[in-house]
């Protein structure tokens, strides 16, 4: 492999500048973890010594999971950072916290904020005092949620090609993102992946959820829908979003049944999209709104506790890439 197509980056903070490469290698990473994590013993070595640290300042009980059973499974040692009894009640900056478990010997920092950019300030400080510290996004603000997206990614490509998962194989599907896209770090993340790996990307919700500026996100790539039905048309893939009501500073929605009604996935919707077709949902799910119940459950469409399993082995992949950078 050309040293150009190596890997190289020492954070995760987005997806935007990506190349087709890396999601190669991540994917083809991944691939050969989830083989691990089918043995018998199910953890390597690869990471002992180093200390991995969960810095949570916003809750999340799945990705923070993932992220230390990843980490586990990977022998480093972990240590997580709770808001509710930290110093932070006490006046010390976001920063000051940081630099304190960087006192404590961390190798890397899984970042999750509900401020945009959280993650960013802390790379970039990081960077200015040469800790080697790496620093990987965990969900910030409505900015990105690069693991989310990769693992979408993961698990799309796995069903396709089990043995060797590529971005490549995605090319031409047509792939449907409905529902809150713009409270969504989620969507942003699935657009710059999916944009790469050359999908027939459609974007579909209430005017209130979905702005035109995110036509602009991949310019030519991106088609907007009003119509749910017109939109899973001949459809491949539906990833239906969860409604952020935490991040809704407005009432932009009539009332939930209102948008289930319009919006939400149901098996009558699906006779739109192509016979096979699968649905993905990156959880926690609010049944019966974004998806019907019982759609949710039946694995003849639903790939949500295949989103789930591929998470700890796509977090494996992200943090035993950027914690080898290291030796």
């Amino acid at each position: 492999m050309n040293d150009d197509n190596k890997w190289h980056r020492s954070h995760i903070l987005g997806l935007a500048d990506w190349q087709e490469f890396e999601y190669n290698i991540l994917l083809s990473t991944a691939s050969s973890f989830r083989e691990v994590l089918s043995r018998a013993t199910k953890k390597v070595p690869a990471l002992q010594g180093q200390v991995i640290t969960n810095l949570f300042f916003e809750p999340s009980t799945r990705t923070r999971s993932s992220f230390e059973l990843a980490a586990k499974r990977l022998s480093a040692d972990i240590l997580n950072f709770s808001p509710s009894s930290s110093s932070l009640s006490k006046g010390e900056t976001i920063l000051d916290t940081a630099k304190t478990y960087l006192a404590m010997g961390t190798d890397i920092m899984v970042i999750r904020h509900q401020h945009s950019g959280v993650p960013h300030s802390i790379a970039a400080e990081m960077d200015r005092l040469a800790t080697g510290v790496s620093i990987l996004n965990a969900g910030d603000g409505q900015h990105e949620h690069p693991s989310q997206a990769l693992l979408d990614l993961f698990t799309l490509c796995s069903l396709i090609d089990p043995e060797n998962p590529k971005i490549e194989l995605l090319y031409g599907k047509k792939i449907v993102i409905v529902g809150d896209i713009l409270h969504s770090r989620v969507a942003r993340s699935n657009i710059w992946s999916l944009s790469k790996a050359g999908v027939d990307l459609h974007l579909a919700g209430p005017a209130t959820l979905l702005p035109e500026l995110f036509s602009q996100f991949a310019p030519g790539k991106i088609t907007l829908h009003r119509n749910i039905d017109q939109a899973l048309e001949n459809a491949d893939y539906i990833m239906t979003l969860r409604l952020q009501k935490e991040r809704m500073s407005e009432h932009l929605l009539p009332s939930p049944r209102e948008y289930h009604q319009y919006y939400g996935i149901t098996r009558q919707r699906l006779a739109h999209c192509k016979q096979g077709v699968k649905i993905l949902h990156p959880g926690p799910v609010n049944r019966g709104v974004e998806i019907s119940s019982d759609l949710m459950d039946d694995e003849t469409y639903s790939l949500i506790s295949d989103q789930v399993n591929n998470g700890v082995a796509i977090r494996m992949a992200l943090l035993y890439l950027i914690g080898t950078l290291k030796g």
